[in-house]
């Protein structure tokens, strides 16, 4: 396994809307999104390819969220644009619906795509373990029957 180097180029090409972010804040935004997402042989993202591009998920969101899309600046508005109007400035927002987790990414559309893609890795397998009985004798087997 390997950890994931943050490659500018191909960040960039498939995020042009942050062409004016310089190179030096996306690699503090890349550092960032290694708190959200562990990127060691430890990270539940095994195969480095897809983790990479995870890892560039969250950077957009990070970026859109702290620096703006398309070299505008950041709204700063969490929340679903319920209802805007233009005479006298008048804007709305509406609950996301999501969980107590997921807010913080459904900010944003990179986010969002995080989150769905993620979500196998949040989704809990039952395992069981070996039972410690031997049925049919079960836990209290005794070891002579008396009559």
């Amino acid at each position: 396994m390997a950890i994931v180097v943050f490659d500018i180029a191909a960040f960039r090409e498939r995020y042009p809307e942050f062409d004016t972010v310089s190179d030096s804040l996306l690699n503090a935004y890349f550092v960032e999104a290694t708190v959200y997402l562990d990127n060691t042989d430890c990270s539940v993202v095994t195969d480095p390819v897809i983790r990479a591009v995870y890892l560039n998920m969250l950077v957009a969101h990070l970026a859109a969220l702290n620096s703006g899309v398309n070299g505008k600046a950041p709204s700063g508005l969490v929340g679903r644009v319920a209802s805007a109007s233009e005479g006298s400035v008048s804007v709305s927002l509406g609950e996301v619906p999501s969980s107590g987790a997921s807010w913080w990414y459904l900010q944003t559309p990179y986010g969002a795509a995080y989150w769905q893609a993620t979500a196998a890795y949040r989704t809990a397998s039952y395992v069981p373990g070996a039972s410690p009985s031997n049925y049919p004798g079960h836990y209290y087997r005794r070891a002579n029957w008396r009559r």
